[in-house]
C-alpha cells in the first residue's frame, strides 16, 4: 500500500493532464455519436493520448480503419523508443507475472517515460511495484476521463465547437518546445516541410500519410547527423 500511495504522488505532476484532454476526448466521442463505453473501451485498448482526439474527426469522415491504424503508429512510433529503453529492467517482472511484463512495455508514454526516468525509489520499495502502480493508475485515470467527457456530453450540452483543435496545439506546443530546446531543427524542418510539400501535391485529405512515411525516412537517414548536433550542442551548454 505505501507504495501505491508513493506511486500516486509520482503521478499528480501529470494528473490535469490526463483529466483534461481526456475528457476533450469523451466529450468529442459523444458528439461525433459515439456512447460513453466507446470512450471507455478506447481510453483502454488505444491509450493513445491526443491521437485519440484527431482519431474523432477521422472517423466522422469515415476514414479507413487501415489509415487510422498505420497513422496511429507512426504519431506514436516515439513510444516503441520508450519502450525499448525499459525492457531489461521490465524483463525482470516477467519472471513474477507474464501479462505484467508486456502490459508496462505498452503503457509508456510521454508523460510516464519521463517519471519513470527521473524516479528516485526509496530503497524500502520495491521499484517495479511502483513503476508498475504508475503505470496502471495512470492508464486508469485516462480511461475514466475519457469517459467521463462522454458522461458529461450526455448530461450536460456542451459546444465542442473548435476542441479538436487542443490536439492541433498540443503539438504546436511540442514543436515550439523541441525548437527551443534541441540543438538542431533537423526533425522540426523536416515534419515541416514534408507536411507543406504533400499537402501541396495531394491536398488536405491525402497528405498525412506519405508526409509522416517520409519524415520518418529521413530522420532514420539522418540520425547520425542529428545525434552529432545534439551532442555539440550539450557540451557547448556545459
Amino acid at each position: 500500500m505505501k507504495e501505491y500511495k508513493f506511486a500516486v504522488k509520482k503521478v499528480f505532476p501529470v494528473l490535469f493532464s490526463y483529466v483534461f484532454v481526456g475528457i476533450a476526448s469523451g466529450l468529442l466521442m459523444k458528439n461525433a455519436g459515439y456512447s460513453a463505453i466507446w470512450s471507455l473501451l478506447s481510453g483502454l485498448f488505444i491509450y493513445a493520448g491526443s491521437m485519440q482526439i484527431v482519431m474523432v474527426p477521422l472517423l466522422a469522415a469515415k476514414t479507413p480503419l487501415w489509415t487510422l491504424a498505420v497513422t496511429t503508429l507512426f504519431i506514436n512510433a516515439r513510444h516503441i523508443f520508450y519502450g525499448i529503453g525499459f525492457v531489461d529492467e521490465f524483463r525482470q517482472m516477467k519472471k513474477r507475472s507474464r501479462w505484467k511484463y508486456p502490459y508496462m512495455i505498452l503503457t509508456v508514454t510521454d508523460e510516464t517515460y519521463s517519471i519513470l526516468c527521473s524516479l528516485d525509489c526509496p530503497k524500502e520499495y520495491d521499484r517495479l511495484n511502483v513503476e508498475f502502480y504508475i503505470l496502471f493508475t495512470t492508464q486508469m485515470i485516462w480511461a475514466a476521463s475519457c469517459t467521463l467527457g462522454a458522461l458529461i456530453g450526455n448530461v450536460i450540452p456542451f459546444d465542442t465547437t473548435g476542441i479538436d483543435f487542443s490536439a492541433t496545439a498540443f503539438f504546436i506546443c511540442i514543436v515550439v518546445n523541441q525548437w527551443k530546446s534541441c540543438s538542431t531543427h533537423i526533425p522540426a524542418l523536416t515534419g515541416v516541410i514534408s507536411a507543406v510539400v504533400f499537402y501541396i501535391i495531394l491536398g488536405a485529405d491525402s497528405f498525412l500519410l506519405p508526409s509522416l512515411s517520409v519524415s520518418v525516412i529521413v530522420l532514420a537517414l539522418l540520425k547520425d547527423r542529428v545525434h552529432i548536433r545534439e551532442m555539440k550542442g550539450e557540451k557547448a551548454n556545459e
